[in-house]
């Protein structure tokens, strides 16, 4: 124990490295700030300051990261665009119709470089060859489609 008060500072710097070395394993960014309040220790105690008031600093610390920093960094961490995988992207796009397409017997389109079999989204609407429509929801590997209105010249 007398090695210890005889080597605070670099006690406070072995915690703060172990408590880094903890955070690779866990990624919460918990350790990691537990390890900046261990930082703000061993700077206390390299000024000399005695051991309650350097075990106050690096709570004092640790914890306004918690609080302050750790929140931030895992709102950036965590977001970002939204990732649509599989036929999800295709939702809200255009396709080009191949085969008519009724409420009685599906057609198909082309979207995405793909052939997809479609019904109209409307039941009542028929669809010919040649028209764009939109893409309103895939259930399966079937596209629910509506007519987009195109300007002629």
């Amino acid at each position: 124990m007398d090695w210890i008060r005889d080597h605070l500072w670099e006690t406070w710097l072995a915690l703060s490295i172990g408590l880094g070395v903890a955070e690779m394993f866990s990624l919460d960014l918990i350790l990691a700030m537990l390890a900046a309040g261990a930082v703000v220790g061993m700077v206390a105690a390299l000024i000399g300051l005695p051991v309650v008031v350097q075990i106050l600093a690096a709570l004092a610390a640790a914890t306004a990261m918690l609080a302050f920093v750790r929140p931030a960094f895992v709102k950036r961490l965590h977001g970002g665009p939204e990732l649509s995988l599989g036929h999800g992207k295709l939702v809200g796009t255009r396709g080009l119709v191949t085969e008519e397409i009724t409420g009685l017997a599906p057609g198909r389109i082309k979207a995405g470089g793909e052939i997809w079999t479609a019904l109209p989204y409307d039941e009542n609407l028929r669809i010919a060859p040649g028209e764009t429509v939109e893409i309103l929801q895939i259930k399966g590997a079937t596209a629910y489609v509506h007519p987009v209105a195109t300007l002629e010249s």
